[in-house]
């Protein structure tokens, strides 16, 4: 399915109600210790990580749940852990029960939220792939609503609303950096700015889904570690992301996972931001001059996600 700006606009006025309106920051570049001889450019810290459920999946969460009835038996996800706490939330906030199935990587601080929001958690396998098959097989068991953490069309425009919102907030950036896992975050923002900003998509070189897919010139399996693998363990780019991103998204560019560890610690250090790797990863292309700023540019960094132990930060 092809997700257009109508959709996005559409689910940003069904969840309105229930989502946070988060902040934007506009900062001037030096201020991120970027390499020598960067030349002056506007750096917009979209914070998402401050969204209900402490990402910016509650959006596609909400979404999801407020487009289609909801059985007896509730909703159900698979997730590393922000998809599933979204979906949580999100049910919680509309009264129906929960069940959500994780892989073994999911981290203690993601698990303990799960179960402080009344959900009932399973783990299932050490991957996300292994999770979703077994909350697939459950789904079919109860008939509950089945939220996909990407790859569905109400979970894919809910994260445009974010898109959408940041150009209400500021207007339009020149370039965005958004983090992928399974890609329904980048899906949503390109379908919005279709063209009008140069998104580009940044991953761990131990989670290349879309950049292995663009290699292949088609969706692949690929192997998934490192320290992003509980929120960006997708084992293949989702349909949804495929289509738009062939579209709209300008280029997959990879990161390790020492810059992204240095970025995480940096906006610790340096901005009080305190964030779970997958969050890091715009900043991480910045310092480590992957992404090189024209002078004069507005780039907006994408700061999805917060569900982390703080003691990891030390």
């Amino acid at each position: 399915m092809t997700i257009t700006p109508e959709h996005i606009t559409a689910a940003a006025l069904r969840v309105a109600p229930h989502v946070r309106t988060t902040p934007l920051w506009v900062l001037p570049g030096a201020t991120l210790g970027m390499p020598a001889g960067t030349p002056e450019f506007e750096v917009w810290l979209k914070l998402e990580h401050l969204q209900l459920s402490g990402s910016f999946k509650a959006r596609g969460m909400f979404n999801r749940l407020l487009s289609n009835p909801i059985p007896t038996a509730g909703v159900i996800a698979a997730s590393g852990g922000n998809a599933g706490i979204a979906t949580a939330v999100a049910a919680r906030a509309l009264g129906v029960p929960a069940e959500i199935y994780v892989p073994g990587v999911i981290t203690a601080a993601k698990r303990e939220r799960l179960a402080t929001l009344g959900a009932k958690v399973v783990i299932a396998g050490d991957a996300y792939a292994d999770a979703l098959a077994a909350a697939q097989a459950r789904q079919h068991e109860t008939g509950a609503l089945m939220t996909h953490a990407y790859d569905q069309p109400e979970v894919v425009a809910g994260a445009g609303t974010l898109a959408r919102e940041i150009e209400a907030q500021q207007g339009t950036p020149d370039t965005v950096l958004v983090s992928v896992g399974g890609g329904g975050l980048i899906a949503g923002i390109a379908a919005w700015f279709a063209g009008r900003s140069r998104v580009v998509a940044l991953e761990p070189e131990l989670a290349p889904t879309l950049f292995s897919a663009r290699a292949a010139g088609t969706p692949v399996d690929v192997a998934v570690s490192g320290i992003a693998a509980d929120s960006l363990g997708a084992r293949r780019i989702g349909q949804i992301a495929w289509g738009v991103t062939q579209q709209h998204v300008a280029t997959a560019l990879l990161l390790s996972d020492e810059a992204i560890r240095d970025a995480q610690r940096a906006l610790w250090k340096e901005l009080k931001l305190a964030v779970e790797p997958a969050a890091a990863l715009p900043l991480a292309a910045l310092r480590s001059g992957l992404v090189r700023p024209q002078a004069g540019e507005k780039i907006c960094l994408i700061v999805c996600g917060a569900n982390l132990d703080p003691a990891t930060l030390a």
